[in-house]
């Protein structure tokens, strides 16, 4: 399948501050529309109306989406010279689903004076797993409902070319690996280069990380996504890892990073989310 994500998380001026959106079918998880690509169409909303790329979203859920219309509005808060920070609502069907809080500007790229950190091993991009394909899910039909409850496998899971270090999709098979970290590569399907706006999606795009120490699966919902972007990635396939620290009092936290062909850190994410819900 081809995907132009530009399109899809396109957005229209209405007037000043107010943009017009449509949210695509097929990007759910447990029927869901996956929050990091509904933060793409915020965080794109708010990029045009400064010209200026992310540096750091916040993002805190307030409501689900659905595929169809909705709006977004932006809000200065300081813009000056070289960043600006602004706020930035969606909503749908009279309601607000989330709201962000952002700082955007040009990043000076990849001049690292400290990294205490490397990209994750993994395999080579053909050599990791890709996500069963509609005819290998028609032959096991466990594999189409590995959301416990959810009724339907992950839509965007058919949109991306995500490749899994093996193992790591061990929870959808019934065999957790027994660690809370799920690491693979990232690409879309048409073979799209990933640009700031994207990494907002590519830091919510995988399974959570807690699928396998055998919590879930299921639909977790999540409170609060910060994205920070780094450098913008050189094209190819981009290596991501996610991992759980703590699980407690009903809610996880979720550390990522994703790393491009270069060795470059181009973005860090961290997700606080109910634990898992069938």
């Amino acid at each position: 399948m081809t995907d132009d994500f530009a399109r899809l998380t396109a957005v229209e001026k209405t007037s000043d501050g107010h943009y017009a959106a449509d949210i695509a079918d097929g990007w759910d998880i447990g029927g869901v529309p996956n929050g990091g690509y509904v933060l793409a169409i915020a965080g794109r909303a708010m990029a045009e109306s400064v010209r200026r790329p992310p540096l750091t979203v916040t993002a805190h859920y307030l409501a689900p989406t659905h595929p169809g219309a909705c709006s977004v509005t932006v809000e200065p808060v300081r813009v000056g010279n070289r960043l600006a920070v602004l706020t930035g609502s969606l909503q749908q069907d009279g309601r607000e689903s989330f709201r962000v809080l952002g700082t955007f500007g040009e990043s000076s790229g990849a001049d690292a004076q400290l990294v205490d950190g490397r990209p994750p091993e993994l395999p080579p991009y053909a050599d990791c797993l890709a996500a069963p394909s509609p005819s290998d899910r028609a032959r096991d039909p466990s594999r189409e409902a590995f959301l416990a409850g959810s009724g339907s496998w992950p839509a965007i899971y058919d949109r991306l070319a995500i490749r899994w270090r093996p193992g790591d999709e061990g929870f959808m098979r019934g065999q957790p690996t027994g660690r809370a970290e799920v690491a693979g590569w990232f690409a879309f399907s048409d073979g799209a280069p990933v640009d700031p706006i994207g990494l907002l999606l590519v830091a919510d795009a995988f399974a959570p990380p807690v699928f396998n120490i055998g919590i879930g699966p299921g639909w977790v919902p999540t409170l609060e996504l910060t994205v920070h972007v780094r450098a913008v990635p050189v094209p190819g396939p981009l290596r991501c890892v996610f991992r759980s620290h703590y699980v407690q009092g009903g809610l996880l936290s979720e550390d990522g990073e994703i790393w491009d062909q270069a060795g470059v850190l181009v973005a860090q994410s961290r997700q606080l989310a109910l634990t898992p819900r069938s």
